[in-house]
């Protein structure tokens, strides 16, 4: 019975030797760190410059207004403010908001008059949106995205080459969703675009996006919740200007909207001339605390509920 033991164990042992040295699939003989070294063959992301065409606008054109928009509206209530700003502003123009939700992208678009979300397209991270056929696909037809940012790729289309072509871009300078619905770090890119290309950007604040639908959550929260959004007056950057200076002016900009969203025009205007706007990136408590203030809609009566439990 021993001598079985031993004969089954050492058989156990061999193929595991077997299976160590063995290649599998297409695995080398030559271990990976003797191999010369080749450089990578760079990969192009997904164009989107189809999207930007004639046949494109217009299956946009219709995917927006008999789709997007019936939903968006069946689910969220919104409220405008500033867009009249854009009757006395020449295009193309930046358009930088504050990020918390997948929601800020519709809000944005479904609010601008309609000659000019015709022509505004949207920065997009290419490692999200663009990491398969159907959603690069979907999202540059619905909402005219383009990538931005792969890492180790070449971009199909640069900001710079979509503003010259006379489009509008909208720039989340956050970089990404925020986690508990407060403002996060703006980075430098929408200041330089602005510095390099002579282009105006127009500060964009909204509410209650990150309470109907935050982070995570693939739906809005039932009930149709409010959002508001504001748009406030371009800003351009003086001559030889430089990003690292521009880029705080856009930001105080975008507090200052959402600073009148919370108060009134006059005492956001007061606050902004004394250089004492609120910090957009919340107080500095529990993150619980945080998120917390975040999930009330903008209206007074608005309910926490739905979005505290996501």
């Amino acid at each position: 019975m021993a001598t079985g033991r031993h004969v089954v164990r050492d058989g156990v042992e061999d193929v595991r030797k077997v299976a160590r040295g063995w290649r599998w699939g297409r695995r080398p003989l030559v271990p990976r760190s003797a191999e010369p070294w080749v450089e990578p063959v760079e990969q192009t992301v997904f164009g989107t410059d189809w999207a930007r065409r004639r046949p494109g606008r217009v299956a946009r054109e219709v995917a927006q207004k008999a789709g997007l928009e019936p939903v968006f509206r069946s689910q969220v209530r919104t409220r405008v403010e500033g867009v009249d700003i854009l009757s006395r502003t020449e295009g193309p123009v930046i358009f930088v908001a504050n990020h918390a939700s997948h929601l800020d992208t519709p809000l944005i678009l479904l609010s601008l008059p309609d000659e000019w979300r015709r022509r505004t397209a949207v920065a997009a991270a290419a490692d999200y949106f663009f990491d398969t056929w159907w959603r690069a696909v979907g999202s540059a037809l619905l909402f005219n995205t383009f990538p931005i940012d792969r890492r180790g790729g070449a971009m199909s289309a640069t900001p710079g080459e979509v503003l010259a072509d006379g489009w509008s871009l909208v720039v989340f300078p956050e970089g990404t969703r925020s986690q508990d619905g407060w403002t996060g770090r703006f980075r430098l890119g929408a200041a330089y675009l602005a510095c390099e290309h002579g282009v105006p950007v127009v500060p964009i604040a909204h509410r209650g996006t990150f309470a109907a639908m935050p982070r995570g959550q693939n739906w809005p929260s039932p009930g149709r919740r409010q959002l508001t959004i504001r748009f406030g007056e371009p800003l351009r950057p003086e001559p030889g200007e430089s990003p690292r200076t521009f880029a705080p002016k856009i930001r105080d900009a975008v507090a200052t909207l959402l600073d009148e969203e919370s108060t009134t025009w006059w005492e956001a205007r007061r606050r902004s001339a004394a250089g004492s706007i609120p910090d957009p990136s919340g107080p500095d408590v529990a993150t619980w605390r945080r998120v917390w203030a975040q999930t009330a809609s903008p209206e007074a009566n608005g309910s926490r509920r739905a979005a505290w439990r996501r």
